[in-house]
């Protein structure tokens, strides 16, 4: 399996110790084959995505979408994702 693209992305985990509240961010990686389009949690095959689309909320921030026939998944990320989108189409 060749990987064409790679988009790095976030989630927050949160943890109470004691009666503090603490946020820990974990960075995660979309990666994109030929064959499938894998994350730390799902792996979708090719035939399985209908589209990505991508939305800043803010300066630093956005939200990477991906249109599936199982539901969309919505992943936040920090850089700009149309190089990994260009790629999918390309390969789509």
């Amino acid at each position: 399996m060749d990987i064409l693209a790679n988009q790095p992305y976030f989630k927050v985990r949160r943890v109470i110790e004691g009666n503090t509240q603490y946020e820990i961010e974990e960075e995660h990686e979309i990666t994109l084959s030929s064959e499938r389009l894998c994350t730390s949690v799902d792996t979708f095959l090719m035939d399985e995505i209908l589209d990505i689309s991508f939305r800043f909320f803010a300066k630093e921030m956005g939200f990477f979408y991906l249109h599936t026939t199982k539901g969309m998944y919505a992943y936040t990320v920090k850089t700009d994702p149309q190089p990994f989108i260009d790629q999918f189409r390309l390969t789509k």
